[in-house]
C-alpha cells in the first residue's frame, strides 16, 4: 500500500488505513473518507493499471474493470455508454467490492458480512468465494428467489429478515465481530469507482456531462473524484457536469439539492437506487454544486421505455441502469452538442427468475 489513511472531514479524525479498518468515523458516527497522495504508475491489468492513483489496489484480479466502452451518436448528442455490467458479477460493484475485499484479505480477516438484496451482494459473495473467506449477506425477505439463489450458489450464507431496515439493523449487530463491507459508507467503494473516470479518460478524455444512476451516491462521487485525482497528477481538464438521476419513489437526493420533493409515478422498478438515507448525502450535495450539476426525476413508465431502448442498442440492462438514459430523454434538449458519459451500471440477465 502507499502511504494512506483514514480521514474524517468533520472532526479531523485520522489514521492509517494499514493499522485497522473505520466504516465510518469511530469518533463522530460520519462517514469516512481516505487520504493519500496519487502519483502516475502504470501497473498490469484491471485496477491494477492505476495503482499509484488508487490507495492500493486488490491482490488478486479476476476480470473487473477495463470494460468497454461504446460511442453512439443520437438526437446530436455523442454518448459514451460504458458497459458496466460486463463485470464479473454483473454490475459496477465489482470495482469497489475488489478492493474491500482485497483489504480484508490483507488484514486477516476470515468473514466478511453485508446487507444488500442486490448488486453488492452478488458482488461480495463472488469476491468473498474469490479470496477463500467465507460470507454472510443479510437480505429482506422480498428479495427475488433468482438473486436469492445466485448468493447461494457463490458460497454465501443468506439471512433473510422482513425488511430492508431489519437487514441494515441485523447486519450492524454483526459489525463487531466480522469484517462489514459497509458499500454505502465504504470510502473503497468510492475509490473503486474513480477507476471508471480513468478508463473513459484514457480512451476518449473528458466527457462534458455524466449521467448517473444515484443512490448511496458511491457512483456520483468515484467519477467525479476520479477526475479530480486526473487533475492532481497535471491532467488538463475540466471536471464534467454530473447529473445525479433518481426516481420519484425515493428522492433524497433531490430533495437535498431542490429543497422539496416532487410528485410522481411509481419508480420501483429501479430498487437499485431506491436509498432513502444515504450516508453521504451531504457530500453528494457539495459536489453537485461545486461542478454546477442537477438532479432529474424518472418513473416506471419512462424507465421501461429507456430499458427497451438500450436493449435495442443491443445492451442488456437492469431497469436501474436504465435511469440515466430515461433522463437524458426527458430532457434532451440540455445536451445537445456535448459528449455524455452514462454508466451502465448492472446486467438485465438478473432479471430473469428461472
Amino acid at each position: 500500500m502507499i502511504e494512506c489513511n483514514w480521514f474524517c472531514h468533520r472532526c479531523g479524525f485520522k489514521d492509517r488505513i494499514a493499522s485497522r479498518y473505520y466504516w465510518r468515523c469511530p469518533v463522530c458516527g460520519s462517514p469516512i473518507d481516505l487520504d493519500y497522495k496519487p502519483i502516475y504508475e502504470v501497473g498490469s491489468k484491471g485496477l491494477d493499471r492505476f495503482r499509484g492513483l488508487l490507495p492500493f489496489t486488490p491482490t488478486k484480479y479476476i476480470g473487473e474493470g477495463e470494460t468497454k466502452s461504446i460511442v453512439e451518436k443520437i438526437d446530436g448528442v455523442e454518448f459514451l455508454f460504458k458497459l458496466e455490467y460486463m463485470n464479473p458479477s454483473g454490475s459496477f460493484k465489482d470495482r469497489g467490492t475488489s478492493l474491500t475485499v482485497s483489504y480484508a484479505y490483507l488484514m486477516e480477516f476470515k468473514d466478511v458480512v453485508e446487507d444488500s438484496s442486490g448488486n453488492t451482494g452478488i458482488s461480495v459473495a463472488l469476491y468473498s468465494k474469490a479470496y477463500g473467506l467465507r460470507s454472510r449477506i443479510v437480505i429482506p425477505s422480498t428479495t427475488s428467489k433468482a438473486k436469492k439463489c445466485l448468493i447461494r450458489m457463490l458460497g454465501a450464507e443468506v439471512i433473510e429478515v422482513p425488511t430492508r431496515k431489519d437487514a441494515a439493523d441485523y447486519v450492524l449487530s454483526l459489525a463487531g465481530k466480522y469484517f462489514y463491507v459497509g458499500h454505502t459508507w465504504n470510502p473503497l467503494y468510492v475509490y473503486g469507482s474513480t477507476t471508471i473516470s480513468f478508463e473513459v479518460y484514457e480512451e476518449y478524455g473528458p466527457p462534458d456531462v455524466v449521467i448517473i444512476p444515484t443512490g448511496s451516491g458511491g457512483l456520483l462521487l468515484g467519477i467525479l473524484k476520479g477526475f479530480e485525482i486526473l487533475k492532481k497528477i497535471g491532467r488538463n481538464l475540466k471536471i464534467p457536469t454530473p447529473i445525479a438521476v433518481q426516481g420519484y419513489s425515493v428522492q433524497p437526493v433531490f430533495k437535498a439539492v431542490k429543497g422539496f420533493e416532487e410528485v410522481g409515478e411509481s419508480s420501483n422498478l429501479a430498487e437499485g437506487i431506491m436509498v432513502p438515507n444515504p450516508p453521504r448525502l451531504n457530500e453528494i450535495k457539495e459536489y453537485i454544486a461545486k461542478y454546477s450539476g442537477d438532479v432529474i426525476l424518472v418513473g416506471n413508465s419512462e424507465i421501461s421505455k429507456a430499458m427497451e431502448d438500450l436493449m435495442g442498442m443491443g445492451f442488456i440492462v437492469e431497469p436501474t441502469s436504465a435511469t440515466a438514459y430515461a433522463a437524458f430523454k426527458k430532457y434532451k434538449d440540455r445536451f445537445q452538442g456535448l459528449r455524455v458519459l452514462i454508466v451502465l451500471t448492472g446486467s438485465g440477465l438478473k432479471l430473469c427468475e428461472n
